[in-house]
């Protein structure tokens, strides 16, 4: 099976899709990734082509770890995340950069200016310059199909990882891009060189001029890379991926450098490009990565005074920008908008991890939380957790939190069971090891829910489809020593509640265990939907508290509270606030004969 035919001449594919592709028509033959928003379709999209061994990792240095691994054999790797996984696969990453590759290796980090589901807005141009090695940036979908083969070419050519950068808006959209048949490419097999990959102090030390020498290469290869466009001089736009489809749409006659390779920067073009214009500007997303550059060469330019440091460029930022400088007009008035009401996000009808919440809110705790879906209970209702920094963060800032004595509140760390095998499991065995007085609840749903549903390994499943070993939580949780265990099903709401509250009182590390599989989950959990008498509703308004957005509010009001009822459409018969309904008014719907 492949995801498109080979025999198709151009498809519309987003960014992410159109990496995919560019790898296979590279001939990679193995790629790993961690799934992250807004990179997690590349290697869905990739494990569509049977040449290609693609499979999740636990994490994203694992996944690192992997391709390097298979390069230094030989073939052609590919690596996936999003920019706050390239933060996990760092150690890695560093040293990479000093051993070179065998088969050509390729990691793709998605950033996320806007921060549309990240917790910063990190720029991972800056991780190219930190680990000295070289970085393209796609401006379009035919473009990133481009780069990830150009990737592989210029890793081989130059023995050197390259990053392959996109963003939230190259990775979602959408466009025309051209298909051309695989390249198949011979795996090398590994060649012993131990001062080339084994970096001891010794060896290392004389790989770190030969990166050096490399750079300088890399400079002259970018600026070839470079594309000049544009008749109208007074300003000379210097640009990269998506930034340079706004300053075209917005301003097109001007002056363009169009960079592909914005590491190392080829300042050497560039300050060719300088002399052919009147003024020199940077319009880049982010940090002043190029800016700060260009300054520190000599250049007289500017960016950052005119275009923003946070957030996503857009075509009416940058007109903003161009016609502060005076060579764009400026935007016309916009109408008064219709006012219109925000929605605060609510876990999905149904969500086993509501009962867990809402019992850690009953008990009264100080709650470190992690990345994943059931972040959104520091919302209200739930409003139950009170830190989330970085994929399993919470377990040690739990032990952390309770060695502190700065809570008088018993201390409970909440994780999903994929971000506990990604990075929790380190820090259960610190918390055990250091008798950290504290609780670990594991929301288990079977899955990575928050970017889709994808496989882990305590599912039993690989990205292929294919059964596999599944690691057993509650057995890792003992192997790793801890004593006080419970695992319940969190649509059991009193057995839910006492378990967390016997966790809560033991002298130790506690872990508590919610299993039950994610109401998205790929066979969609719906039962017989449930409905409110209204004669029966003391309008108490105990169910709200669970956040379901299957519960809304009606008109009709008790002894000055308002009453509430159930959208059949959405209810998935969970039986969660029947059981907190102290009238008995939920009950479920009555089947028609």
């Amino acid at each position: 099976m492949t995801t498109l035919s080979v025999r198709a001449d151009r498809a519309l594919l987003s960014g992410n899709e159109a990496i995919a592709r560019g790898a296979w028509e590279a001939g990679v033959h193995v790629a790993a990734a961690y799934p992250g928003t807004p990179s997690t379709e590349t290697l869905q999209a990739l494990a569509g082509y049977d040449e290609v061994d693609s499979r999740w990792a636990t994490n994203e240095k694992v996944a690192v770890d992997v391709a390097l691994g298979a390069s230094l054999g030989g073939a052609r790797a590919f690596a996936a995340m999003k920019h706050v996984g390239l933060n996990v696969a760092a150690d890695t990453f560093m040293t990479a950069s000093y051993v070179g590759v065998g088969g050509g290796l390729v990691i793709m980090v998605a950033d996320d200016p806007g921060m549309h589901s990240s917790q910063n807005e990190q720029d991972t141009r800056l991780y190219a310059r930190l680990g000295l090695v070289p970085l393209l940036e796609p401006s379009d979908s035919a473009e990133a199909k481009d780069y990830t083969k150009l990737a592989f070419d210029v890793s081989e050519e130059f023995d050197t990882p390259v990053l392959l950068r996109s963003t939230t808006r190259i990775s979602h959209n959408r466009g025309i891009v051209p298909l051309e048949t695989r390249r198949e490419v011979a795996v090398r097999g590994f060649r012993r060189d131990p001062a080339k990959y084994v970096m001891l102090p010794a060896y290392a030390r004389g790989r770190h001029p030969v990166i050096l020498e490399r750079l300088e290469r890399l400079a002259g290869y970018a600026g070839d890379l470079a594309a000049e466009e544009g008749t109208d001089g007074r300003v000379g736009i210097v640009t990269a991926g998506v930034p340079y489809q706004y300053v075209k749409e917005v301003a097109p006659d001007l002056r363009i450098l169009k960079l592909g390779m914005t590491y190392p920067i080829p300042i050497e073009r560039i300050r060719r490009f300088a002399e052919t214009v009147d003024r020199l500007v940077v319009v880049e997303e982010l940090e002043p990565f190029l800016e700060e550059a260009l300054l520190a060469a000599g250049l007289d330019v500017v960016g950052k005074a005119f275009f923003p440091r946070t957030g996503e460029l857009s075509p009416d930022l940058v007109r903003d920008g161009l016609a502060a400088l005076g060579v764009a007009d400026p935007r016309p008035p916009v109408p008064d908008a219709p006012t219109t009401v925000t929605r605060p996000p609510l876990m999905c009808p149904g969500c086993p991890h509501m009962v867990p919440y809402w019992s850690i809110k009953r008990l009264g705790a100080t709650v470190t939380g992690d990345i994943g879906c059931y972040t959104l209970a520091a919302l209200e209702p739930l409003a139950t957790m009170d830190t989330c920094i970085s994929m399993g963060a919470s377990i040690g800032m739990a032990s952390g939190m309770a060695a502190s004595g700065g809570s008088d509140e018993p201390v409970v760390a909440t994780i999903g069971d994929s971000t506990f095998l990604h990075g929790g499991v380190p820090a259960l065995m610190e918390a055990v090891y250091n008798d950290a007085n504290m609780t670990v609840v594991i929301l288990d749903n079977g899955t990575t829910a928050m970017t889709g549903g994808q496989e882990h390994p305590g599912t039993g499943t690989t990205l292929a489809g294919e059964k596999a070993r599944a690691v057993d939580i509650p057995a890792l949780c003992r192997a790793v020593g801890v004593e006080d265990l419970h695992v319940v099903d969190p649509y059991d709401v009193s057995a839910t509640l006492r378990a967390i509250e016997q966790a809560m009182a033991y002298r130790g590390t506690s872990v508590v265990i919610t299993h039950r599989p994610c109401v998205e989950a790929p066979l969609r959990v719906k039962d017989r939907p449930f409905e409110v008498v209204p004669d029966n509703c003391t309008a108490c308004q105990l169910c709200m508290n669970l956040g379901c957005p299957a519960i809304v509010w009606t008109d009709e009001v008790f002894e000055g509270r308002r009453k509430v009822t159930i959208d059949a459409a959405m209810c998935t018969g969970c039986t969660l606030c029947a059981q907190l309904c102290p009238p008995r008014a939920i009950v479920p719907v009555e089947v028609q004969a």
